[in-house]
């Protein structure tokens, strides 16, 4: 065989001592071409012989560049983030979590001064450019700033979905629109697994999946903007002019031409007076029932998107192909999201959520007590705990937007989105963990979807109940559910007093 003279016989040594003290290399796995001829006696020990993960010898770098063995072309393959430059593509995911976590309380202030309607369109309009940018990177920094701009345009697009769904559609049919939208991702992810099998060339499918959203942008321009928004905004002209468009395109044009400016200032005229006191984020603490709900809530995001993630980074350990894994792990979200929604309408948000971390806590802390000889048992189980954890988002996102007033709705909004992004972003850290005892992640991942799971129940139950406009609204809520909970007391006791009354007087 002729030989190949572009790798010496020491660099052949070299990497895989290099590769060796590396440990499992990240997909496509990396290794060493084949050696141009057999190397000499004295180093013929050093190429057949693979030396444990924990060695501590002496290692040398790899000065000739790798040779990889799959077909696929991602960023590790590009950019060579192996061995030492592992930890790069990790921090390309974290930054990409830490646009989105900065993304949602900035678009959450800008959605309530400037509208639901501008931030939707602009994030969508960025989404597109910096994500066809990260396609032309042409290098590793530079695309790390285009996807941290991709997760912040991500904040804004679902913010803006779920307030202006909440904002505009009726209290009965709040949870099927909201799942209905829920299921928008799920169908993303069965596109994205099958993008992902055809077109190996990570630029092309980044650009792939980043060009619609230029059309998107401009559809966006149909959506009505939030008639409460308007209202609060003081916009009585434009938020009359959309009532009428949409009553409209719903088939009742007639009863939409009777509405008049007046009509509708005296129908929110408490709205209006609410409007003119500035609220932020730091009457969420201010006010002890608000304090609450943001503390329940918070732990509520951060154990699903801390969990979420730890099962999503996780695919590999499975035993299982990871496309068809994905496959899966989207279609576990069908089931999951239609009994959320039957649950959430029939029982109520409260116990739904309680439940469904609870579930995702005990499946993951199950984990530990299976061993990896048994992958179709420990796929079970991540199914069952990502299909739980889908419905604990879905359910979020609802419930959250209910439980805030619409004064304050998006930026309670984009606090509790910025401790789901703290979650998935301290999830890889958690991961190393495991380096030490390999059960450790698990504990940690899963008793903190218990904790979450637990901070549920002490949040209001939303269910069949309007949307608070103020914050008056939701304590005068408060006072009501603590007075109705010491009822019971009272006329306990006071049927006791007759028979007792009742059994002397005969004396």
């Amino acid at each position: 065989m002729t030989p190949d003279l572009s790798l010496p016989q020491a660099t052949r040594r070299t990497s895989i001592i290099a590769e060796s003290r590396c440990g499992r290399l990240p997909d496509p796995r990396t290794e060493r071409g084949p050696p141009p001829h057999p190397p000499p006696a004295p180093l013929d020990p050093a190429p057949a012989t693979s030396l444990p993960n924990d060695t501590q010898a002496a290692t040398e770098p790899c000065l000739d560049g790798w040779i990889y063995n799959g077909t696929r072309d991602t960023i590790v393959t590009e950019w060579d983030l192996v061995c030492s430059s592992n930890k790069l593509k990790e921090m390309a995911q974290s930054i990409f979590m830490a646009g989105i976590l900065i993304g949602g309380p900035v678009f959450g202030e800008l959605s309530d001064r400037f509208g639901r309607k501008p931030i939707l369109t602009w994030s969508y309009l960025m989404l597109a450019a910096s994500g066809s940018g990260a396609a032309f990177s042409p290098s590793l920094p530079v695309y790390m700033i285009f996807r941290f701009l991709c997760g912040c345009s991500i904040s804004g697009i679902s913010l803006s979905t779920v307030i202006l769904n909440v904002e505009w559609v009726p209290t009965s049919m709040r949870a099927i629109s909201s799942t209905l939208i829920g299921y928008c991702y799920t169908i993303g992810q069965f596109v994205l697994s099958g993008l992902a099998y055809v077109i190996p060339q990570w630029r092309w499918l980044q650009l792939t999946v980043s060009v619609p959203f230029f059309i998107f942008s401009l559809l966006s321009w149909w959506v009505p903007e939030s008639i409460r928004w308007l209202v609060l905004s003081g916009k009585f002209s434009k938020a009359l002019k959309t009532l009428k468009r949409v009553a409209t395109f719903n088939g009742k044009k007639e009863e939409g031409e009777k509405l008049t400016t007046e009509e509708l200032k005296f129908n929110l005229q408490k709205d209006i007076t609410s409007a003119k006191v500035k609220y932020g984020l730091s009457d969420l603490l201010r006010v002890s029932i608000l304090r609450r709900v943001t503390f329940c809530l918070s732990l509520a995001w951060f154990s699903t998107g801390f969990a979420y993630y730890s099962l999503a980074m996780g695919v590999e350990e499975f035993g299982v192909n990871i496309y068809i894994l994905q496959v899966i792990f989207g279609g576990v979200d069908i089931p999951a999201k239609f009994i959320t929604i039957l649950s959430i309408s029939y029982l109520g948000r409260r116990i739904t959520q309680g439940f469904l971390l609870l579930l995702a806590g005990g499946a993951i802390l199950a984990l530990i007590f299976v061993s990896s000889e048994m992958p179709l048992v420990r796929t079970t189980l991540a199914v069952f705990g990502k299909g739980c954890l889908s419905g604990s988002f879905s359910c979020l996102f609802l419930y959250t937007s209910e439980l805030y007033p619409t004064v304050l709705r998006q930026t309670g909004m984009g606090v509790s989105n910025v401790w789901a992004r703290v979650g998935s972003m301290i999830a890889p850290l958690v991961k190393i963990t495991g380096e030490v005892q390999p059960f450790i992640p698990n504990v940690i991942f899963g008793t903190m979807a218990l904790l979450g799971g637990s901070a549920a129940f002490f949040l209001l139950e939303t269910l069949n109940r309007p949307l608070p406009e103020t914050i008056e609204d939701i304590q005068d809520w408060h006072q009501q559910v603590k007075k109705a909970k010491q009822e019971p007391e009272p006329e306990t006791a006071s049927q006791t007093i007759p028979l007792k009354t009742g059994g002397s007087d005969p004396s």
